[in-house]
């Protein structure tokens, strides 16, 4: 078993290849079928080993997002796993509050956030020993110190493209004609639910189009980080 301090010097290749042999089924990818969340799928894929995939079926995502899911089995072979939230909270949090809460502040953003997305994540990896995200450090300023490898709520994160940049993401995908999400020809950077994504405008971060009508707010939705931005880790 690999001490997590030595998945740091390990590439993204070696990483995969690690987690599918040691944890087998008890190891999936959670992609939103962003480029980063490709490149990912695509080096597991060329590992042999058979590989789970998941994502996030929020209820409000764009079209072109529940396509991909698609355009993954077609191109690989891998029947998407969707994971949806709970009916009955998302009734009761629209009842209370409205469809398009998040437009009222960002708590209520981040309750939405946490409805459609955290609670069905977290039931999700609840039957996971280990997971694998397309978190990079240069994505963001929040993302600036994720670890390639971390112990989070009882279980092994590991980010394998921590260390990449975008120019290194892009040019993997070109070389590997890498499936790409139909958004980013329309000018999206970062890719979320249809009403909090927008494209961006020149000039503007990658993040920028996510909540975009939030100021001096941490642009997360709380899979990754604490509200107060901080990476979740062991007991977080």
């Amino acid at each position: 078993m690999l001490d997590l301090k030595q998945i740091e010097g390990l590439t993204a290749p070696e990483i995969l290849a690690w987690a599918l042999e040691t944890y087998g089924e008890r190891f999936a990818i959670a992609t939103g079928f962003q480029k980063s969340g490709m490149v990912l799928l695509d080096l597991a894929a060329r590992t042999g080993r058979p590989c789970r995939v998941f994502t996030l079926n929020t209820g409000r995502l764009p079209q072109q997002t529940l396509s991909m899911a698609a355009t993954v089995h077609q191109h690989y072979g891998i029947a998407v796993e969707l994971v949806s939230p709970d009916h009955k909270e998302v009734q009761e949090m629209i009842e209370q509050h409205g469809p398009d809460l998040f437009y009222d502040g960002v708590e209520f953003r981040q309750l939405c956030c946490e409805t459609r997305k955290v609670r069905p994540l977290a039931r999700k990896l609840a039957a996971l020993d280990a997971w694998a995200t397309g978190l990079r450090r240069d994505q963001a300023e929040t993302r600036a110190a994720v670890p390639k490898a971390a112990l989070v709520e009882g279980r092994i994160k590991i980010s394998p493209l921590a260390d990449w940049t975008a120019a290194q993401v892009d040019e993997y995908t070109r070389v590997h004609n890498v499936p790409v999400h139909p958004l980013y020809a329309q000018g999206y950077t970062s890719i979320g639910c249809a009403p909090c994504t927008r494209p961006v405008e020149p000039g503007e971060g990658d993040r920028a189009g996510r909540w975009w009508w939030e100021h001096d707010a941490k642009k997360e939705c709380g899979i990754h980080f604490a509200p107060d931005g901080s990476v979740r880790r062991a007991g977080s």
